[in-house]
C-alpha cells in the first residue's frame, strides 16, 4: 500500500478567504492558482481545498446543491482543472471537501424526496410523522428530542406532505440516508467522477454521523450523540466505500475522515491498515478543552491540559491509529490566540512553538491558511460583524433566554468560527491584499504589519520557521514513522516527546508558557539542535534552560548508541538536506533551510 501522506505536510484552503482574482470581496479557484508559487515555495504537499460546489451558503459552502459542478463565484470546472494540473506540476495534490452527511435543501436529490411520500428518493433523506398522539407542526410533536450541533432541533416540518425531516446542522442542510443503498451507490458514483477529474484524495466532512440508529430513540436531555456518531453501521459503510470507490484506483490517494466526538478506540478502527476504511481522521478532544456548557462558554486552559491531551491520543491510537495534526481549521479559532499568546511580544515565538508542537507527534500535520505567518482572532466587537450560521443562532438563543450580551459577545470573539474566516493576509496594501474590493469579512487590523510578504522577508519570521520545520520533516523519516514516547520533564509548562525509528533519535522539547523555564533532562548533552524556535543555550550537565515561548528539535549523537557520548559526523544524507549554522546568541547549532 502506498502509504505517501504520512510523510506529507498538508495545507488547508478556505477558498472564500484566501485570495480573489476578481475585486467581488470572495476568494475563488483563480486566486489559488496566482498562490500556488506561495504554497510551493513553504514546501506544501498536499492542497486541503474546503466546499467550492453550487451552494445557496447558508453554512458557507458546507451545504451542497451539486457535488459535480463548481460554484460560479469561485469558477468554473475548467479552473478546477487548472488548479489540478497546476498543483501537480508542481509536486503537490489535491484533497477535496466532501459533505456526504447532508445536502443542501437544494440539491435536486431533497426537491425530489420533498415532493411527495411516493417520490422514488424519499427514502434518501430521514423523512418521519410526527410523535403518536401528538399534532404535526405543533411544538414538541417532533419525530424525537434531539437538538441540532446550531441549536434547536434536528427536525423541520415540511406542511405540504405533514411530515418532518431530519437534519443534525442548520435546517437547510437535510441529513443523507446512508440505510438506503441507492443514496451510497450515488456518493460513490460522484466520487469516482471526481478522481477522474485528477483529484488525489478526500476529506469527509462530520463522515461518523452517517450511520444512524435506525429507529432514531429520544436522547436523554436532548442529546442524540449517542445515537449517530458512530452507529452501528459506519465500519461497514467506510469499507464498502474504499472498496466500491478506491479498489484498484491506478494512483495512490488519501481518504480522509472528520470525526466529532470520536472515541480513540472507534479512531483506531477506522484507520487501521489492516481494515481497509479510512486512512486518517481528525479527532476533537484537545479542541475541546476549554469549552465549558457548550464551545462558547470558554474556560481557562489548564497548564499542561494539552500536552496531556496529545499524549493520550497518540498512546491510545499507537501503531495501527493514524490522525491528522492540527491545532487550527475553518472550524476553530486561530490556534496562536487560543494556545499560544498572540501579544507583540509573544505571538512569533508562540505561533513557532505551537508549530513545533503540532508537527513533532506521529501523524501527518496540517497548516491552516494564515497560521504559518502567525495570523490571530480577529477583534470582533459587535455580533453584526458576525457572518457564522452557529455563532448568529447561539447569540439569538443566548439573549433570548436571558444572557448578557456582553458576555454572549465575549464566548463568540473567542470562539467564533469567523475568527478563522477573515482575508488572508497577504500583504500591507489595502484589504491585506486579499481583494481589490469589499471583503467579505474584514481583514484583522493588524495585517499592515502581519502579512505573507513581510514573513517571507524577515528571515526569523514564523513563516520561515515553518518553512524549515516542513523541510526537517521532508529529512527525516523519523518524524512521519517513529515511534513517540513523552518524556518527564516534571514541569506541566514543558512538553518534551521523544521519536525513534531505527537507529535514529530525535527529541521535541517545548515550553509552553510565558516565563523562562529550566528542563532537567541531563542526556540532552548528548543531543545536536537541528532546528529551534531562537536562541537556545547549550545544555549543561543536568539539562537546558528555556526561554518563554520556545522549543527546538535535536537529534542524538553517536549512531545507535542509544544517548551516548560519541559525536558522529553529519551523514551523507544531512549534509544534503542543508547546512548546519551556528544559532544566533548560542553555540548550539541548528539546520539552516534556506
Amino acid at each position: 500500500m502506498n502509504e505517501w501522506w504520512r510523510s506529507a505536510v498538508f495545507y488547508q484552503v478556505y477558498p472564500r478567504s484566501f485570495a480573489d482574482s476578481d475585486g467581488d470581496g470572495i476568494g475563488d479557484l483563480r486566486g489559488l492558482i496566482e498562490r500556488l508559487d506561495y504554497l510551493a515555495e513553504l514546501g506544501i504537499d498536499v492542497v486541503w481545498l474546503s466546499p467550492v460546489y453550487p451552494s445557496p451558503q447558508a453554512d458557507n459552502g458546507y451545504d451542497i446543491s451539486d457535488y459535480q459542478a463548481i460554484d460560479p463565484t469561485f469558477g468554473t470546472l475548467e479552473d478546477f482543472d487548472e488548479l489540478v494540473a497546476g498543483l501537480h506540476r508542481r509536486g503537490m495534490k489535491l484533497v477535496i471537501d466532501i459533505v456526504a452527511n447532508h445536502t443542501s435543501d437544494q440539491h435536486p436529490w431533497f426537491l425530489e424526496s420533498r415532493s411527495g411520500k411516493d417520490s422514488p428518493k424519499r427514502d434518501w433523506y430521514w423523512w418521519r410523522p410526527a410523535r403518536d398522539g401528538w399534532v404535526a407542526g405543533t411544538p414538541g410533536a417532533e419525530p424525537n428530542n434531539w437538538e441540532g450541533f446550531f441549536g434547536g432541533s434536528t427536525w423541520t416540518y415540511d406542511p405540504s406532505s405533514g411530515e418532518y425531516y431530519l437534519h443534525l446542522f442548520a435546517e437547510q442542510q437535510p441529513d443523507l440516508n446512508w440505510e438506503n443503498p441507492e443514496v451510497r451507490q450515488a456518493l460513490h458514483a460522484m466520487l469516482r467522477w471526481w478522481l477522474a477529474r485528477g483529484v488525489d484524495g478526500f476529506r469527509l466532512d462530520v463522515i461518523n454521523l452517517v450511520s444512524k440508529v435506525p429507529e432514531l430513540p429520544d436522547g436523554e436531555g436532548g442529546d442524540g450523540f449517542p445515537y449517530y456518531c458512530c452507529g452501528p453501521r459506519l465500519h461497514e459503510f467506510m469499507a464498502e466505500l474504499r472498496r466500491e470507490v478506491f479498489d484498484g484506483h491506478h494512483r495512490p490517494y488519501v481518504l480522509i475522515g472528520e470525526t466529532p466526538g470520536i472515541s480513540t478506540a472507534e479512531a483506531r478502527l477506522l484507520t487501521d491498515p489492516a481494515r481497509g476504511e479510512l486512512d486518517m481522521v481528525f479527532t476533537f478532544e484537545h479542541v475541546s478543552l476549554d469549552h465549558g456548557v457548550g464551545k462558547f462558554d470558554v474556560q481557562p486552559l489548564a497548564p499542561g491540559a494539552l500536552a496531556a491531551c496529545l499524549e493520550r491520543l497518540q498512546n491510545e491510537l499507537g501503531d495501527a491509529g493514524w490522525m491528522g495534526l492540527y491545532l487550527a481549521n475553518h472550524d476553530q479559532p486561530r490556534s496562536v490566540t487560543r494556545f499560544g499568546d498572540d501579544s507583540p511580544e509573544f505571538r512569533d515565538a508562540s505561533a513557532k512553538t505551537l508549530a513545533l508542537l503540532a508537527h513533532g507527534h506521529r501523524g501527518s500535520p496540517f497548516v491552516y491558511q494564515g497560521e504559518e505567518i502567525g495570523m490571530s482572532n480577529f477583534p470582533f466587537d459587535d455580533i453584526d460583524a458576525f457572518r457564522d450560521v452557529e455563532s448568529l443562532n447561539h447569540y439569538q438563543a443566548a439573549v433570548a433566554s436571558g444572557a448578557p450580551a456582553s458576555s454572549v459577545l465575549a464566548g463568540l470573539r473567542a470562539m467564533s468560527r469567523d475568527n478563522a474566516r477573515t482575508p488572508m493576509q497577504w500583504d500591507g496594501s489595502p484589504h491585506a491584499g486579499f481583494t481589490t474590493g469589499t471583503p467579505w469579512l474584514p481583514a484583522h487590523p493588524d495585517f499592515v504589519s502581519v502579512n505573507a510578504d513581510e514573513a517571507r522577508r524577515s528571515p526569523d519570521s514564523v513563516w520561515h520557521f515553518y518553512r524549515r520545520l516542513i523541510a526537517l520533516r521532508h529529512a527525516e523519516p523519523v518524524l512521519a514513522h517513529g515511534s513517540f514516547r513523552r518524556l518527564d520533564t516534571h514541569d506541566d509548562a514543558v512538553y518534551a516527546l521523544e521519536r525513534v525509528l531505527d537507529d535514529r533519535e530525535l527529541v521535541v522539547v517545548c515550553n509552553l508558557s510565558g516565563a523562562q523555564r529550566r528542563v532537567d533532562l541531563p542526556w540532552l548533552a548528548d543531543f545536536r539542535v537541528l532546528l529551534a524556535t531562537g536562541p537556545i543555550p547549550e545544555p549543561d550537565s543536568s539539562g537546558v534552560v528555556l526561554p518563554a515561548w520556545s522549543g527546538f528539535v535535536a537529534l542524538r549523537c553517536g549512531g545507535s548508541q542509544r544517548r551516548g557520548r560519541h559525536r558522529r559526523p553529519l551523514s551523507d544524507r544531512e549534509r544534503a538536506a542543508g547546512e548546519w549554522i551556528a544559532l544566533p546568541g548560542s553555540t548550539s547549532h541548528v539546520r539552516s533551510w534556506t
